[in-house]
């Protein structure tokens, strides 16, 4: 008898749109390891029942997307070095004994798809990042560990950037405030971690945030390019990107935790959404 595949699922509110099922398809495809990975679509009063009950019924594993990468972590019994920077997790497991691991591949996958896929130099560079949520925590301690310039965070809720830096800043330089106080800064690198972009909204942003040959990064991806985009191709960004290729690289770092073998990208990077 065929033994059944192992189980795996991506759990957040909403995940319909969310393309990590046809992404971790291809990876066991490619890896020869065979898996099943479904979503799991949690309201906020589910989201712990739903999770635990995945991993009890003999789940192997769990990717965490908004808005729960912080109430995650809380739930781990052990934490990766990263997620515990981060303080936040997106990557659940069991070990042997029934603990809970938590890990953050968020950070990783950003810096890969910047660095080897896009070639965009991180280092010395002023990098400012939109919103102070789960995404902007998991990708935080990563672009500091590229030694930049400086980071700022911007923030509708002012005081939430300036504790997320305060938090950062034995990793490096970090500073946050409100958008407001943007005027008169500009950056290299800027990166969109709200989900404004989702809700067809954009941050109230001031002009002339770009310095020539300025790169902008959406955390989100679509069929469409986001508002966020359009602003960005605007203003003269010599590079608009989503967030596609981190999507796809932080899976694969998802996967080598799980099943030990990183699976190539290249064919996933291609087939980009849009």
């Amino acid at each position: 008898m065929n033994k059944a595949p192992d189980r795996y699922a991506i759990i957040g509110h909403p995940v319909a749109h969310s393309r990590s099922p046809q992404i971790h398809a291809e990876f066991a495809r490619l890896t020869g390891h065979p898996l099943q990975y479904d979503r799991i679509d949690a309201s906020p009063q589910q989201f712990t029942t739903l999770l635990r009950e995945f991993l009890g019924s003999g789940g192997r594993g769990l990717n965490v997307t908004q808005p729960y990468k912080e109430e995650a972590y809380a739930l781990c019994h052990v934490h990766s070095p990263r997620a515990e920077r981060a303080r936040c997790v997106n990557t659940l497991y069991i070990q042997g004994d029934s603990t809970l691991v938590g890990d953050n591949t968020d950070g990783i996958g950003l810096i890969t798809d910047l660095r080897r896929n896009q070639h965009v130099m991180i280092k010395d560079s002023r990098i400012l990042v939109l919103g102070a949520g789960g995404a902007a925590r998991g990708i935080l301690p990563a672009l500091l560990s590229e030694a930049p310039a400086s980071i700022r965070i911007a923030n509708r809720t002012p005081k939430r950037a300036q504790h997320l830096a305060a938090g950062l800043r034995h990793q490096g330089r970090a500073s946050g405030g409100g958008f407001d106080e943007l005027r008169g800064m500009s950056f290299d690198l800027v990166i969109n971690a709200t989900s404004a972009s989702l809700n067809g909204e954009l941050p109230p942003l001031p002009r002339d945030l770009l310095e020539p040959g300025a790169v902008c990064y959406d955390l989100a991806y679509g069929e469409r390019p986001s508002l966020f985009m359009h602003w960005a191709e605007q203003e003269g960004a010599s590079l608009v990107l989503d967030g596609w290729g981190m999507l796809v690289e932080q899976a694969a770092e998802s996967f080598l935790i799980w099943r030990g073998v990183r699976p190539p990208t290249a064919t996933l990077l291609a087939l980009h959404p849009h």
